[in-house]
């Protein structure tokens, strides 16, 4: 038991740094996904809406993704050690997230909708700015949001909890928003069979999404403001970026954290490929209305109720590390399956009535256990902060989770990035008409969502080997780091 000084209170307050949280609060916590959920799944259309309404070539949309993915190396470690060390009444990490909430919404809205008439590099330069300006201001929030997380228990389990819950509601909100997205604002007309085409929903979707990413910023600060009593007290230095480079040299030479970062770049990295690339496959491959397209997002459903108690019950048998390689490879193959069988010739026509069940069915398995992925290594993440202040004595939860921050963002920055020059490499036409691709550009599309994603999938697991901590190394740098702050 250990007492925090925390500038909210007058008298320190005993906590227990190995307490369990109550429901409510790990709800209050994942409210914010909603925020992350929505720009997640409008970037999966960004790169058609500006490729095949707007007119931007997509080797120059992913020349603006490429742009954002550098500004997000700099900026959001730089951002993670200045929450590290802010200091207010409301504690680190809470101004910042409060501060995020309009930005984000109001670069969101004008990112899909530009002014119309612009020329194709006018587009891009949009497209650029508006892109790096939203990323910028969500690092303000998923970088204090995620550190917060990890300092609310030290809990081995109870934190795989928290992040549980988080991934959970992610995966809850995505699937909302897909529904309202297919089903609503993007529906079939007897103008566009897919209405992800019909430029005049954009506005719908710029709206929308600004309000549900302002008002779940607000319900995530505001709800959980009341924990900021329970997280570390630390000294809060002047920021020093030369002790930050060297703290992030250090966190570098950590074996365990170069395995998580790599793992969980390249995971992301692969969903954002696949997140793009899907949707042309969905419309110019296998000739999906937007309606059928929401299936994809309701696969996911049965993975969200069964995460939670599969990472419980696998966590009873296997460790963190052994976890992730299992569910990684169950994701890879069968989300790459359909794909892959389709290049062959060995799928059912578009016009099949099987054709549904043959391409999400094995979607769905890969579906059940991915939300598992992402609990492990937000785990690890805060299992290896553990371990940073055990080597250094420096407790880093902002510097160690910018590479969260940084993997969220690559679903669309790398994903966009790849994505574009992928589908320039394939010359995929301007202006494209469902039914008139050649066969080596759907083959390529095929290539990018079938075994392109099972090679990254199984990269990240390659990658994961490198991990070194387990339960019982934990355990035994918790009681040494117990016993220190009791001194």
């Amino acid at each position: 038991m250990t007492e925090i000084d925390n500038t909210t209170t007058k008298e320190p307050i005993p906590v227990d740094r190995r307490r369990k949280l109550n429901w409510r609060t790990k709800l209050l916590f994942s409210s914010g996904a909603f925020q992350e959920a929505t720009v997640v799944l409008a970037g999966t259309v960004t790169i058609l809406f500006y490729n095949q309404i707007m007119g931007v070539s997509p080797g120059l949309c992913g020349t603006a993704f490429l742009i954002a993915s550098i500004v997000d190396g700099i900026t959001d470690p730089l951002v993670g050690v200045y929450s590290d060390r802010f200091r207010s009444r409301w504690g680190r990490r809470h101004p910042l997230m409060l501060a995020s909430a309009l930005p984000i919404a109001v670069t969101f809205y004008f990112l899909y909708q530009p002014i119309n008439g612009l020329s194709e590099t006018e587009y891009f330069i949009w497209l650029t700015f508006f892109l790096v300006s939203m990323r910028i201001s969500i690092t303000f929030y998923n970088i204090p949001h995620d550190a917060f997380g990890a300092e609310l228990t030290d809990d081995y389990t109870e934190r795989t909890s928290i992040f549980g819950y988080n991934v959970v509601v992610v995966s809850l909100s995505a699937t909302m928003m897909a529904a309202i997205v297919y089903g609503v604002i993007f529906s079939s007309t007897p103008e566009y069979q897919n209405g992800l085409l019909n430029e005049s929903r954009y506005f719908v979707l710029a709206s929308l999404g600004a309000i549900t990413i302002f008002v779940s910023v607000l319900v995530c600060a505001l709800g959980t403001i009341n924990q900021v009593p329970y997280i570390h007290n630390v000294e809060i230095k002047k920021i020093d970026y030369r002790e930050f480079f060297t703290e992030v040299l250090t966190l570098m030479k950590n074996s365990s954290y170069i395995a998580t970062c790599l793992s969980m770049l390249t995971i992301y990295s692969a969903i954002g490929i696949l997140g793009v690339v899907s949707t042309y496959a969905y419309i110019y491959v296998y000739e999906l209305s937007s309606e059928q397209m929401f299936l994809h997002g309701i696969i996911k459903l049965p993975g969200m109720f069964v995460a939670l108690p599969l990472v419980a019950f696998l966590a009873t048998r296997l460790d963190k590390k052994e976890i992730f390689m299992v569910t990684v490879f169950i994701t890879g193959i069968f989300s790459a399956a359909p794909h892959i069988l389709k290049m062959l010739d060995w799928f059912p026509g578009n016009e099949s009535s099987f054709l549904l069940v043959a391409l999400f069915l094995p979607l769905l398995i890969g579906a059940m256990v991915t939300p598992v992925t992402s609990i492990i290594l937000d785990s690890q993440l805060v299992d290896v902060t553990d371990l940073h202040e055990y080597e250094t004595g420096s407790r880093a939860e902002g510097v160690v989770f910018s590479v969260r921050s940084i993997a969220i963002k690559a679903t669309s920055g790398f994903g966009g990035l790849f994505a574009g020059f992928g589908l320039t490499y394939i010359g995929f036409p301007e202006n494209a008409e469902v039914g008139s691709l050649s066969a080596e550009t759907i083959s390529g599309l095929l290539f990018m969502n079938g075994p392109l994603f099972l090679i990254l999938y199984l990269l990240a697991s390659l990658f994961m080997g490198l991990y070194a901590l387990n339960k019982d190394r934990h355990a035994d740098i918790l009681s040494e780091l117990e016993a220190r702050r009791d001194i």
